[in-house]
This record gives C-alpha cells, structure tokens and sequence, in this order.
C-alpha cells in the first residue's frame, strides 16, 4: 500500500526545521542546495514545495506570525481590562524574546539582500504586517487601524532596543507605559475622563 503524506503538514514540518537555519545562516549566506541538504531532503523536494528560496522564507515568515499570534491570543484571551491585555501582551514577549529577536533580525537580512524597495513591496510581508495590525486590534479591542500600527511599531521597537541595550529596556515597563497612555488618549477620544 502507498505512503500517503499529508503534503500541507509536510511543508509546515520543513518550514518549522529552516528557522533556526535561517536564524543561524542568515537569509543571505544559504543556498537552496544547503537547505536541501541540511533538511535532509533532495532539492527536487524542495521545490517541490517551494518553488524558490524567497518563496521557502516567506512562507516560514507567515507560518511563524500565524503560530505567533495564535499563541499571543490564548495568553491573552479573557483578560478583561486593555491595561491586563497589554501587561500580558509584554509577559509574553519577554517569555519569547529570543524568538522574536531572531525573527526581527532574519527579515532585516531578506530586506538588505532583496534590495529596500522590492522587499518593501514584498506582497508575503506586507500580509504578515497587516495580520499583525489586525490582531492586535483584536486583542486589545480598538478598531483603529492607525492605532494599532502605531503599537506594532512599538512593540518592533521595544524588540529592536533590547537587542541593543538590554539592560536599558524592560517590556513590562514599556507596557505599563503603553497602557498608561492608551487610557488616556482612548478616553481623550471617546471623549470621557481619564
């Protein structure tokens, strides 16, 4: 009787196994041939799945923001107040760091080797972006989008600066702060007191 591969399973588990190659190597420094061989399967497998080395990252990058944001929702679902919300968005990125840090720093690589303004138009990327926006819309329950990329830059560069001054930064303090001035500018807007 034939094998049967679940073929989508089976591109995820290839996914999962080149983010810390990619971590390690650098978008730039790898090969198709050295992912193939690293994995363990032939290139013909390789793109089989992925038909070209940026297909093979990109799709890693929308397969690890989708687990991302899975796993930052069930921290952070059925916290009542946005202040727990965002106190527990920072728990969570401080019990990740590593992680995102080393994901900042792979999509960094692919925009220097792709060039600013392809990368920048990069259509993987900007989806990943806007589900990112959309989902902490969704966890911290505002419906602005201009506000909530305003967070997502926050939050990129509250990772961004403990890669250069770790001892500087502490994302419960910038959370704190975060939530302190969501209140107030939610209530200036809405039109309450803070």
């Amino acid at each position: 009787m034939p094998k049967i591969v679940d073929h989508d399973q089976y591109r995820k588990d290839l996914l999962n196994q080149c983010f810390d190659l990619f971590a390690e190597k650098g978008y730039a420094s790898l090969t198709t041939r050295q992912i193939a061989q690293v994995l363990g399967v032939s290139t013909g497998t390789l793109y089989y799945y992925f038909p070209s080395k940026e297909d093979l990252f990109t799709q890693l990058i929308e397969e690890l923001t989708e687990q991302d944001l899975l796993r930052a929702a069930a921290e952070i679902e059925g916290l009542g107040t946005l202040r727990e919300r965002i106190l527990a968005l920072g728990v969570f990125l401080e019990a990740n760091e590593d992680h995102f840090i080393k994901q900042n720093l792979l999509l960094m690589d692919f925009y220097q080797q792709a060039g600013f303004g392809q990368s920048r138009g990069n259509e993987a990327v900007q989806r990943v972006s806007q589900r990112s926006r959309d989902q902490i819309m969704t966890t911290l329950q505002i419906d602005d989008p201009v506000l909530a990329t305003h967070v997502l830059c926050l939050i990129d560069g509250w990772i961004a600066e403990r890669m250069i001054s770790p001892n500087l930064v502490s994302y419960a303090q910038q959370a704190e702060l975060l939530a302190d001035m969501l209140e107030i500018y939610l209530a200036k807007t809405s039109g309450a007191q803070p």
